[in-house]
């Protein structure tokens, strides 16, 4: 016995729909992988520059428009967990 024409049809048409989906589903995860793995290296990047600004300028806090800076007492800025 089979099922009648139609609905074969349209269960194969309705599988090939998911398939479809499942596909760009796995092309976006692989490029979330990459942009994820992006924004480590760019992350990376920041901290060595922060590192070599700190050692350049002492501890401070840069205005990313201006440029300008001002200083940080490292004591006032870590505050004790209660």
């Amino acid at each position: 016995m089979k099922i009648k024409e139609d609905e074969l049809k349209t269960i194969q048409e309705q599988q090939g729909l998911l398939n479809s989906i499942m596909l760009k589903i796995g092309g976006l995860e692989t490029a979330k992988h990459a942009a994820l793995h992006e924004i480590a290296a760019v992350n990376a990047d920041v901290e060595a520059t922060k590192k070599e600004l700190e050692s350049k300028y002492g501890s401070i806090d840069i205005n990313v428009e201006t440029g300008e800076y001002t200083e940080v007492d490292r004591e006032q800025k870590l505050e004790p967990v209660k």
